[in-house]
């Protein structure tokens, strides 16, 4: 069974160290894809993962177009190599409607498959793909005026992969929140939002309704004081180890539904920290496209 691993843009290194740790071996290079016939993982840090890929012998352009077209409709092309040639073939292929998606917008359903050119005449391609956006990238229609900060954009592309997100009545808590790029996205979506940071947040998220702020420590709140919390959510800047025990300590309370966690390293990257929030129960790890030296970690359906 082939896996190709398609890195994300500029840690290349981040995953060729995570597939070695994880006894994957890499038979093959193509660009930022990597291309193993080990047994299959999931990587944080590849962009987009392309399960039970094929190759696909062809004789020309059209018959490519046709080979892939037969397997399912919605396909994305990966180039680093025969440029011309493959963008000849996937204008062969059905269009795929990736428009940018607006403010609050989640992730198609459709199936989206991703295929390139090994040699000219050699398709690799996989119908089924860890992430729904082409090469694990969405389009975002930014606001550049509503939130205070750009981080919000991170909260986002994860409820949009996810194709999940906070609603009307449900309780979300924005530990770290200043300025308030998050508590600003959670309450535009109609929940309440309790943001606890020490510094103050921006005056114009400080001032919406279903905003709530507590000047205070997200280390020394107590689970059973705030109670139930549909959406935990947090971006702070802090040590992996000290947050996934902040983590588990709230999950292990019972008290949380869904958790998003951006996990941030400080020089080297940290693998083995990262292994320790994949193997929570339930949990998903992902490298965002709006993530830098960074990974996102969710847990859903917790309680």
């Amino acid at each position: 069974m082939t896996t190709a691993y398609l890195a994300a843009e500029g840690f290349e290194r981040e995953l060729d160290e995570e597939l070695a740790r994880a006894g994957v071996a890499v038979g093959l290079h193509h660009g930022r894809l990597r291309i193993s016939e080990s047994r299959p993982v999931h990587a944080a840090w590849a962009a987009n993962i392309w399960w039970d890929a094929e190759r696909i012998a062809v004789s020309s352009i059209g018959d490519a177009a046709k080979q892939l077209r037969r397997r399912q409709r919605n396909w994305a092309l990966y180039a680093p190599e025969h440029h011309g040639r493959a963008q000849l073939i996937a204008d062969k292929l059905p269009h795929v409607a990736a428009r940018p998606l607006e403010l609050g917008e989640l992730a198609p359903d459709a199936p989206l498959g991703s295929w390139t050119l090994l040699e000219r005449d050699l398709v690799l391609a996989a119908g089924d793909c860890s992430s729904p956006f082409p090469n694990g990238v969405p389009r975002l229609v930014e606001d550049r005026h509503g939130p205070p900060s750009r981080a919000y954009l991170k909260l986002w592309e994860t409820f949009a992969r996810l194709r999940r997100q906070p609603g009307p009545g449900e309780r979300c808590l924005d530990l770290g929140a200043a300025p308030g790029g998050w508590s600003w996205l959670l309450a535009r979506t109609g929940a309440e939002v309790i943001a606890v940071d020490r510094a103050p947040l921006a005056a114009e998220v400080d001032r919406l309704e279903n905003v709530t702020f507590q000047r205070a420590s997200a280390f020394g709140l107590d689970p059973a004081e705030v109670g139930p919390i549909d959406w935990w959510c947090s971006d702070i800047i802090a040590y992996p180890d000290r947050l996934l025990e902040l983590v588990g300590r709230w999950l292990d309370s019972g008290r949380v539904r869904n958790l998003v966690c951006t996990i941030k390293f400080q020089g080297a990257t940290d693998h083995e920290a990262a292994a320790r929030f994949a193997a929570l129960p339930g949990a998903q790890l992902f490298h965002l496209s709006q993530n830098k030296h960074e990974l996102t970690c969710a847990v859903l359906d917790a309680t």
